[in-house]
C-alpha cells in the first residue's frame, strides 16, 4: 500500500485559499512534508455553489491514491468536511464550523464579494436547497472529528456547534472570534490529531 497522506482544506464562504488559517496550515503540512512525511495537499478555490463544491472536492479525492484522508473545513467548510467525512473514511477537524448554513445564508442571496479577491460572485436562491442536500443529521464515529470553537465567535452560534457534535473531541475557546485568530495557538494539536493513527479508522475509499 502507498503510504500516502491527502490533507484537504476547505475554506469558508466568501474566502479562499489564501485565508491567514489556511496558508498557516499549508506551512505546516510543507514542514512535514520536508522532514519525510508522505503528505499531499489540496486547498481548492471553492465554487459559490454548494452542489458544485462537493462534486469537485469529492472527483479530487476519487482521483488520489491515498492510505490516510484527512478533511479540515472552516466555516462553511466545516460543513462540507462533515458531509464529506460521512462518505470517506477519514478524520475530520472543524474550525468554528457553520451548523445550518442553509438558515444562515438566506440574507446572503444576490451579489457577493470574496474577503481576498476583487471578484464579485452571486449566491443563488438554488444554492439554500443544495445546502440542505448535504445536510448530515449525525456524524459516525466520532472519534474522528475534533472541533475546534471559539465561544467568541461573531458570526455562529458556538452552542449549535457544541451541540451538533457532542462526543467529537472538541476544543473550546473563551473568547476569539470567527477568523480564530490566535490560530498558530492551536495548529500543533490539530496536526496532532490529524497524524496520530486511529485504531478504529479503516483507510479505504468507499465502494
Amino acid at each position: 500500500m502507498i503510504h500516502m497522506h491527502l490533507f484537504v482544506y476547505l475554506h469558508g464562504f466568501k474566502s479562499s485559499p489564501l485565508s491567514n488559517k489556511a496558508q498557516l496550515t499549508k506551512a505546516a503540512i510543507e514542514q512535514r512534508i520536508q522532514l519525510g512525511e508522505q503528505i499531499t495537499w489540496y486547498c481548492p478555490q471553492l465554487p459559490a455553489s454548494p452542489r458544485a463544491a462537493i462534486a469537485m472536492v469529492r472527483e479530487h479525492i476519487d482521483k488520489q491514491t491515498f492510505s490516510h484522508l484527512s478533511l479540515m473545513g472552516s466555516s462553511l467548510g466545516g460543513y462540507y468536511a462533515t458531509h464529506l467525512g460521512e462518505l470517506f473514511p477519514s478524520k475530520v477537524s472543524l474550525l468554528n464550523p457553520a451548523i445550518e448554513p442553509a438558515r444562515d445564508l438566506q440574507k446572503y442571496i444576490g451579489e457577493q464579494k470574496s474577503w481576498h479577491q476583487e471578484e464579485v460572485f452571486h449566491f443563488l436562491p438554488e444554492y439554500i436547497e443544495e445546502l440542505q442536500e448535504i445536510y448530515v443529521e449525525k456524524i459516525n464515529q466520532a472519534e474522528r472529528y475534533f472541533l475546534l470553537v471559539a465561544k467568541g465567535d461573531e458570526v455562529l452560534d458556538w452552542r449549535e456547534m457544541i451541540a451538533k457534535y457532542p462526543d467529537a473531541q472538541q476544543l473550546i475557546l473563551e473568547g476569539g472570534d470567527h477568523a480564530i485568530s490566535d490560530y498558530p495557538n492551536y495548529l500543533n494539536q490539530l496536526m496532532q490529531f490529524h497524524f496520530t493513527a486511529l485504531a478504529s479508522l479503516t483507510h479505504l475509499k468507499p465502494t
